[in-house]
């Protein structure tokens, strides 16, 4: 994942959400050439993931490509979770697994 360019105001509203500690902080941001990386101490690789993916869902967003996506769900009413290209390769690679299972 890359970093996301910040100016010195957004850099300020990371430093307050820290002191608040609030998860929205957490990420990698790139400021003046340094990069900073925002996480909790000892934070097990599982909610890392799960905080990046609530976040990427919540801006509606791929979860794989950060690409903005268009299609809903029509089950649920819902964005879905990947764009199309993902949804595509990752159902390819299902259904070829589902096949050697049966």
């Amino acid at each position: 994942m890359k970093p996301a360019k910040i100016e010195s105001i957004k850099l300020n509203q990371i430093a307050k959400k820290i002191q608040e500690k609030s998860d929205e902080a957490i990420g990698l941001f790139l400021f003046n050439g340094y990069r900073i990386q925002v996480s909790k101490y000892k934070m097990d690789g599982g909610s890392r993931v799960r905080i990046l993916y609530n976040k990427r869902r919540a801006k509606g967003v791929c979860i794989v490509c950060e690409t903005k996506i268009k299609r809903v769900n029509p089950s649920s009413g819902k964005l879905y979770r990947l764009c199309d290209t993902h949804r595509n390769s990752i159902d390819k690679q299902r259904n070829k697994n589902r096949s050697l299972v049966n």
